[in-house]
């Protein structure tokens, strides 16, 4: 009995202890990125990274998405004869819940793990203490830009998913379902408000940070050369989605 508190102590030790340095490091590189000077050219480069080289992996799972869910709602709703719902079910699934998480999802795996495996890999050949023998500060150079870039284009990448995936569901439903196309748009515009893209931007807004700031402390910290890279890419990935989950529940407990 005394054995089991123990281990459950040490884990929620653990936990905190990770918890501390994960924050300190978030507050370190926000102190050293307001100071001067700005490297501007690192920030435009994570932008083309984390915005537009991500832009056919969130559009096609978007469309796909976007596309089964009017056929499920179709088979679903047809039980009800409740078929005219499928329009503004498709438009408030992918703006409020699917198009921020899974967009999320996917940069997650995509980003994260590219973030992880070059902070990673410049750590284990001591690039980092390189940069700040060059009076660069690390933190400032190569964390504060990721941060930026990940909250400022996440909620980009997850307005094109709204749209793309609308447009898969309107594709299924007018040339395979038969709707009217008409009739269609009218109901997507009559049911779905300004508030519903808003509150998924507001999602992808946290969501890119917690990307960004997850595949960046992992990949600062990591060491033991390729192996201790490779289990920062994982740790960088898992821990990132599991946030991205817990943190949508409350998000949405909060917006909605």
């Amino acid at each position: 009995m005394v054995w089991a508190l123990a281990s459950i102590g040490r884990v929620f030790l653990d936990f905190l202890a990770s918890t501390g340095r994960l924050i300190l490091f978030f507050f370190q590189s926000l102190i050293q990125g307001l100071k001067p000077p700005y490297y501007f050219r690192q920030l435009f480069h994570q932008f083309w990274e984390i915005g537009y080289l991500s832009l056919p992996v969130v559009g096609l799972t978007a469309l796909f998405t976007g596309m089964v869910l009017a056929l499920q709602s179709y088979t679903g709703f047809s039980r009800f004869n409740a078929e005219g719902a499928i329009a503004s079910v498709v438009a408030l699934s992918m703006t409020r819940e699917l198009g921020p998480v899974l967009a999320g999802l996917m940069i997650s795996g995509r980003i994260g793990a590219a973030m992880a495996a070059e902070i990673g890999t410049m750590r284990v050949t001591e690039q980092i203490d390189a940069l700040a023998t060059l009076s660069t500060n690390p933190q400032k150079y190569l964390i504060m830009p990721r941060l930026l870039a990940g909250i400022a284009m996440l909620p980009l990448l997850v307005l094109v998913a709204d749209i793309v995936g609308i447009f898969g569901g309107y594709v299924v439903s007018v040339y395979r379902l038969g709707f009217n196309p008409a009739s269609y748009l009218k109901q997507t515009f009559d049911f779905v408000e300004v508030g519903d893209f808003t509150s998924g931007l507001i999602k992808a807004a946290f969501f890119g940070f917690i990307i960004a700031l997850m595949g960046c402390y992992h990949g600062f910290n990591s060491k033991g050369g390729a192996q201790g890279v490779g289990k920062a890419t994982t740790y960088a990935v898992v821990s990132s989605s599991i946030l991205i989950l817990i943190a949508n529940y409350f998000l949405t407990a909060l917006l909605f």
